[in-house]
């Protein structure tokens, strides 16, 4: 497809190439966007307490500042980035991208991205997306549809691109935007939903479009972040939306495949990629499904290995894949599932410590289990037992859900629990 511009010249994306990168590309040590740069949730890291003390591992600061919302933590270089609503000392109740001191926990900047998210029962109000840091560049996503880019060193605010007005999209529910955009070389790529731009790609330096995808059909965005797969030497964007589950040539913005699922009331986990194997699960009783990606002359299809299994739902924790097994909590629910990636069979399914919805990620053959009530636990990642060896309470939770999902980093666990961040060390001696 030919090169198209962004028509609406008022909602033009920061032009990164006119700024100087004031922090570092991210890195091996860096935890760029939702779900850590591989956006898989499992962090390499090794060498990580293999049980905690009582009361938790050591907390090395706890800092104020983030405002409301459940918007998980970004890492590059020495700060971390994340977005809420009227964070402490800020001068109203709007919209905060926030930037923190790695080793302090000070907070270095606060910039306003706009209005706060108020939609809903109070419990579910607040900020959703993740910020997503490339090349010394914030981007983040507010729940009204707004795109952002910011200086990470300064916080000073580029021009915005408003999903819902330049390119027609469309929530598939009524909580707001919570995706993480993708950075992939220069190009910037997230989901607008809807028939008018399901998908698109911009130049990031730009804000010029370069594609836009149309899924005819699509109940609006979901609320996971785009994946990358290669299959057959292509290079595939895949994502879930309110429709189902899709995959987007890279290069053109073809659609390749679509998954379709039933309408529910929101999709809400990234999904799983393996090789030329996608993992896609939703919550409300829907389940998880394995498709195979299968190159047929000029395109891509997709085969079912095993269609959607209702055993395996998950509303918005998120699954894991470790080895050859999948890892997460049953729909909203304190039980814990362990199951074969290639059949989908439940190996076993056990109530763990916390109550509620459990937010998840791993590392060092251990799963990290945040529940709802705010619960911290530590389960062994094996497949033939459910074995939880510590737990601990978050300070300061229970008044709203602890919904976002921890981040593991350089032998240290970070927890965004409402305005304030905790950083606990997990490093063994």
């Amino acid at each position: 497809m030919p090169r198209l511009p962004v028509k609406i010249l008022s909602y033009e994306l920061l032009a990164c190439a006119l700024l100087v990168a004031t922090c570092s590309s991210s890195s091996a040590t860096d935890w760029p966007t939702f779900r850590g740069a591989d956006r898989t949730g499992v962090a390499p890291d090794t060498n990580l307490l293999t049980q905690w003390p009582e009361g938790g591992p050591p907390l090395v600061w706890r800092a104020s500042g983030a405002g409301r919302g459940y918007a998980g933590v970004a890492i590059v270089g020495n700060k971390i980035f994340t977005l809420g609503d009227g964070p402490t000392n800020a001068p109203d109740a709007d919209e905060y991208l926030t930037c923190f001191d790695r080793e302090t926990g000070k907070r270095l900047w606060l910039t306003k991205t706009g209005e706060p998210w108020n939609n809903g029962q109070p419990n579910w109000q607040g900020s959703r997306s993740t910020p997503t840091v490339a090349d010394g560049i914030v981007y983040v996503l507010t729940p009204h549809g707004k795109l952002v880019g910011c200086v990470a060193e300064t916080g000073e605010l580029g021009k915005a691109i408003d999903l819902t007005a330049a390119f027609g999209g469309s929530k598939g529910d009524s909580w707001g935007y919570s995706e993480s955009v993708l950075i992939d070389g220069d190009r910037l790529v997230c989901t607008p939903g809807g028939e008018q731009a399901t998908m698109v790609a911009m130049d990031r330096k730009t804000g010029q479009l370069l594609w836009k995808c149309i899924v005819p059909g699509d109940r609006g965005a979901g609320h996971a972040s785009i994946v990358v797969s290669h299959v057959g030497g292509r290079r595939i964007y895949v994502q879930t939306t309110a429709g189902g589950g899709l995959g987007v040539d890279a290069e053109t913005g073809r659609l390749l495949w679509h998954y379709p699922f039933d309408k529910t009331t929101a999709v809400i986990p990234t999904p799983i990629i393996r090789d030329d194997l996608v993992y896609l699960v939703a919550g409300y009783k829907r389940g998880g499904a394995l498709l195979r990606q299968v190159p047929r002359g000029s395109g891509v299809e997709v085969e079912e290995i095993y269609g959607l299994k209702p055993e395996l739902a998950n509303k918005h924790g998120g699954v894991v894949l470790i080895g050859d097994h999948l890892y997460g909590c049953a729909d909203d629910k304190p039980i814990l599932i362990c199951a074969d990636l290639m059949t989908g069979d439940v190996r076993w399914k056990e109530r763990g410590s916390g109550k509620n919805s459990v937010a998840i990620a791993a590392a060092d053959g251990h799963l990290y289990l945040r529940y709802q009530d705010g619960t911290m636990s530590l389960v062994k990642a094996d497949p033939t037992e459910f074995l939880e060896v510590s737990n601990f309470q978050i300070p300061d939770s229970g008044d709203r859900p602890s919904w976002p999902h921890p981040v593991i980093l350089d032998g240290r666990l970070y927890l965004r629990e409402g305005d304030a961040i905790l950083c606990y060390d997990i490093r063994q001696g």
